[in-house]
């Protein structure tokens, strides 16, 4: 990876980040230099089941080279969201880079059974996940606007090609590259790109939870899983590409953007695409509907 901290002039906002692929983006675009705006509702160790707090992220940002910035925000929370954008106007006068990953996932949503068979509560993710990233997207626009350039990311997967953890999970996840595709259309005209980027398995403390729940079911694929920062550096370099506005409302497998750039992980790795067995994204038609 680039260590040559190319990102230091640039304002960027990680939603969902006390821990899993925020986290890690979020240190990522640290290491590049970048200030980064870390959001979440976990301020202490034990708010959630899992480890991680904005607060241990924005530090973690910090020690990567960049500079976080921890701010609890429940993106369920419109007002939230709302004041999180406007102190960030005040702060910095624009947002470079959006990444939209705040999402809701019940503890049950891996398990077997139809979905009528599972807490209702599962299509929470709909409310933060996918109508979140509307109210963050709607909120940084304006910030990208006046200085004609920025990045809008939505982290997505193969769950919106594939059966995966059920409708919800799916529905949430198409969704998001629904905005990819036409925010993009909107925000052309100044300079602002959007893309969806699906991740592949992540590192992070909540698959290796479910893996250590079922050691031999899941053999192996933690050694093939990406690190969570793999897709943060990834955005760094497609906000820094100057062809940026040509991949702007495309749907983007992660793995393949980084053989584009010739981006491995920090270990050499090179995480595979998984469009052979999961299927690959649908791109937007170009008929355009006002």
């Amino acid at each position: 990876m680039n260590d040559a901290r190319p990102l230091q002039r640039v304002v960027a906002v990680v939603t969902g980040a006390s821990r899993g692929a925020g986290l890690g983006i979020a240190r990522a675009l640290g290491a590049q230099g970048a200030t980064v705006y870390v959001t979440g509702r976990s301020l202490n160790e034990g708010d959630a089941p899992l480890p991680g707090t904005i607060h241990a992220t924005a530090a973690e940002v910090t020690a990567a080279g960049g500079r976080g910035i921890a701010v609890a925000c429940d993106h369920a929370d419109d007002a939230q969201v709302a004041a999180l954008f406007a102190r960030i106007g005040e702060e910095q006068g624009h947002v470079d880079i959006l990444v939209n990953n705040a999402t809701f996932l019940h503890d049950q949503l891996i398990e077997p059974g139809g979905f009528w068979t599972k807490p209702i509560e599962l299509v929470d993710i709909l409310d933060v996940g996918l109508r979140s990233a509307y109210v963050a997207s709607w909120h940084a626009a304006p910030l990208m606007l006046q200085q004609r350039r920025g990045l809008i990311a939505f982290t997505s997967s193969f769950g919106a090609s594939c059966y995966m953890h059920g409708p919800a999970y799916g529905a949430q996840k198409v969704g998001v590259d629904k905005f990819a595709k036409d925010m993009a259309v909107d925000l052309r005209p100044h300079g602002v790109a959007a893309v969806s980027i699906w991740m592949g398995m992540l590192q992070t403390a909540r698959t290796r939870r479910v893996m250590d729940q079922d050691a031999a079911k899941y053999a192996g694929f933690w050694e093939m899983a990406e690190t969570p920062d793999f897709t943060g550096h990834l955005i760094g370099r497609l906000y820094r590409d100057p062809q940026r506005m040509a991949r702007s409302g495309e749907v983007i497998i992660g793995a393949e953007l980084a053989l584009d750039y010739g981006l491995k992980e920090l270990d050499g790795r090179q995480p595979p695409s998984h469009r052979p067995m999961l299927g690959g994204p649908a791109q937007a038609h170009p008929a355009i509907v006002q």
